[in-house]
C-alpha cells in the first residue's frame, strides 16, 4: 500500500509471572478500546528510544529492561487529526517480577488529552471473559496472543497480530 502515511509505533507487553499483563483504556469518540501502554515514535527516535519515553510517560517505568519484539501489528484507519492513515505497532515483551502500581510522569490531565484514561492489571481469563462480553482490545486477539505468549513462551520470531 503505497501512499499511505503509517505513524511508527512501539507498546510494552508488560507481564507477570502470574501471567497478568497492563493495559491501558483509551477513550476515542466512536469506541473505548484496552491496548498495551507505549505510543507513536517521536521524529528521530528508535524504537527502544520511544518505549523507554512512552513507559516513563505512562506507567513511570524508567528503568525497563526490554525483551524482544514479539508482535507486529499494522492497522490502516485515519486517525480522528487525520494525520496518519494508519499505525505500525512493534510490540516488546518485558517481564517485571509482580503487579505495581503505575505511576505514571504525565498527569492525568496530559494522559486525558492523549485518550488515555485508566491503566490496570488484567488476567488472561478476564481478557478472555470481557471479549466475550463484547470489550474492546487492541490487537483483537489479545486474549488468545496471551496465552499462547503464557503456554509457549516467546515466539522466535515476531507474530502478526491481525487487527
Amino acid at each position: 500500500m503505497t501512499g499511505l502515511r503509517i505513524r511508527q509505533a512501539v507498546r510494552a507487553v508488560l507481564t507477570t509471572p502470574d501471567h497478568s499483563v497492563l493495559l491501558v483504556r483509551f477513550e476515542f469518540p466512536s469506541a473505548t478500546v484496552w491496548a498495551l501502554p507505549g505510543g507513536g515514535l517521536d521524529p528521530g527516535e528508535d524504537h527502544e528510544t520511544a518505549l523507554h519515553r512512552e513507559l516513563t510517560e505512562e506507567v513511570g517505568i524508567s528503568d525497563a529492561d526490554l525483551g524482544p519484539h514479539i508482535w507486529t501489528r499494522e492497522q490502516i484507519i485515519e486517525f480522528i487529526d487525520g494525520e496518519w492513515d494508519g499505525q505500525r505497532d512493534q510490540y516488546h515483551h518485558i517481564e517485571v517480577p509482580s503487579r505495581f502500581e503505575p505511576a505514571p510522569a504525565l498527569t492525568w490531565e496530559q494522559l486525558r488529552a492523549e485518550r488515555l484514561h485508566e491503566l490496570r492489571w488484567w488476567t488472561i481469563d478476564e481478557i478472555d471473559e470481557a471479549t466475550r462480553s463484547g470489550t474492546r482490545f487492541a490487537p483483537g486477539r489479545l486474549g488468545r496472543l496471551m496465552r499462547s505468549l503464557a503456554d509457549d513462551g516467546v515466539p522466535g520470531a515476531p507474530v502478526d497480530t491481525g487487527v
